[in-house]
């Protein structure tokens, strides 16, 4: 009997852990109006790189492409689009940064931070340009 509660909270202690990474479905929370926009997909590569593509769009109306892209996003659908890109787990903690995230409503290119907080639970999304920034809390869908 001890064995299955061992087994079972290791079970749990697993999973718990897996969620502490950026890796996922997230509800984005507009950081101005504090309204869920759109639900990203967070992925990571057989290296580790984490990128992130919008899956759907929460808001009606919008342009539905990035016109104000200036990269090779520019002129592309917003659903799909990689907003998300090249980002790494630092060493010494769990904070996942040196990439970038693209707002493709301004079509802004800011360099990202992720930071999982409240066990996994919720994404703090942190991106800046030189020595400003923006914040925003994200929500785990699954």
């Amino acid at each position: 009997m001890r064995w299955m509660i061992l087994a079972a909270a290791l079970l749990w202690a697993g999973a718990a852990q897996a969620q502490m990474t950026p890796v996922g479905l997230w509800r984005s929370i507009d950081d101005k109006t504090g309204e869920a926009k759109a639900e990203i997909r967070i992925t990571a590569n057989a290296a580790g790189v984490l990128s992130g593509r919008i899956e759907r769009a929460l808001v009606a109306g919008g342009e539905p492409i990035c016109t104000r892209c200036t990269d090779d996003r520019k002129d592309k659908p917003k659903i799909g689009m990689e907003i998300i890109r090249n980002v790494r787990k630092a060493a010494d903690k769990p904070v996942w940064e040196d990439g970038e995230v693209l707002d493709p409503d301004n079509g802004s290119t800011y360099t990202l931070r992720l930071t999982p907080v409240e066990g996994g639970a919720k994404l703090e999304v942190r991106g800046s340009l030189l020595f400003f920034f923006r914040t925003q809390t994200w929500v785990r869908v699954q």
